[in-house]
């Protein structure tokens, strides 16, 4: 009997001895640095698991052992905690270090840019040619509707979700800027501020000169006088659906429609473009001026004039420019 139990005795703690051999050798090869050799983008698709997740990263040389994994996950108890996502993995990174990755969720980050005064069907154009967002863009997208901004994404964030997100920054940025509106703004609801400003986006792409173009329009909207600008009539005839491909023509100057503000002496019902934060600022407190005109005057800026025969003196400058650069062609 007394032989028996320091057999069973023996065996136990063989067995221990064995079972905390493992278990060292499971902890160093979890802890080790791994055999990646070089940084590795990988996709975890949701509802792989642990299993899964584990097999995934020895197939891709990313840790050294599946089972050595799934005991250093759980032993640390993040066995439910690790995220699914495109995650970029450092070469050499332990499985420990990658679990830790992979449980903060540091997933790979994309992003897409809308500049400033795009319309809305180029923004449409610009995320549906994103290769990394998925599903087909169904949501609406008005005219001005969208704040023109870098936006950042993950790997399978739908485009229809992203459309969102850049609404609901446009509409949390105009319920800020309306907080701080001026005496001297020109217009008197969200609506027509937005419509002002993409006039004001569309007309210069020279960011010092948004506060004294808004101020102009300023200007002859108190003196009931038409805008007369010249993207508002392009847009008349595009609708917005399509680059004009051509220079105005006198016609389109007298085409009588709701946009064409050489005719209407108003705003236009609805906006032309999607502006930008800065021409949003410079239409809610555009600069003081007397300045009731401007022209091109060839260098990308413009021309400002206070008077009409003034005016008239830079649009023969500007025309002068044109034909000499005509001539070069």
């Amino acid at each position: 009997m007394k032989r028996f139990f320091f057999f069973v005795l023996a065996l136990f703690l063989l067995f221990n001895i064995a079972l905390g051999g493992l278990a060292a050798y499971g902890w160093d090869l979890f802890t080790k640095a791994g055999p990646l050799q070089q940084d590795k983008v990988i996709l975890l698709a949701k509802g792989s698991g642990l299993r899964g997740i584990a097999r995934q990263l020895k197939s891709e040389d990313i840790i050294h052992n599946e089972l050595a994994f799934i005991f250093g996950v759980r032993l640390s108890e993040n066995g439910t905690a690790l995220k699914a996502g495109e995650f970029n993995i450092p070469a050499g990174l332990s499985a420990e270090e990658v679990m830790d990755l992979l449980v903060e969720g540091k997933a790979v980050v994309h992003s897409i840019t809308v500049p400033e005064g795009l319309q809305s069907r180029e923004i449409k154009a610009l995320i549906a040619g994103d290769k990394i967002l998925i599903g087909e863009l169904t949501e609406e997208m008005p005219e001005g509707s969208v704040l023109p901004e870098t936006y950042h994404f993950s790997r399978g964030d739908s485009r229809n979700d992203v459309v969102r997100r850049m609404k609901e920054a446009m509409r949390k940025a105009l319920e800020e800027l309306w907080k701080k509106k001026s005496a001297s703004t020109p217009v008197s609801s969200i609506q027509d501020l937005v419509t002002l400003a993409s006039i004001v986006e569309k007309e210069t792409g020279q960011a010092s000169e948004r506060g004294k173009v808004a101020g102009v329009f300023a200007n002859r909207l108190k003196k009931k006088m038409r805008l007369q600008s010249d993207p508002t009539v392009i847009y008349g005839v595009t609708k917005g659906q399509k680059d004009l491909g051509r220079s105005i023509s006198k016609k389109d100057l007298a085409a009588v429609n709701d946009y064409n503000t050489y005719v209407i002496a108003a705003l236009p019902p609805g906006p032309i473009c999607n502006p930008g934060l800065e021409s949003l600022k410079a239409t809610l407190a555009p600069e003081k001026t007397r300045a009731l005109y401007f022209v091109a005057d060839g260098t990308g800026g413009h021309l400002f004039a206070n008077s009409l025969t003034e005016h008239n003196r830079n649009v023969r400058k500007w025309r002068k420019i044109e034909k000499q650069r005509k001539a070069r062609q």
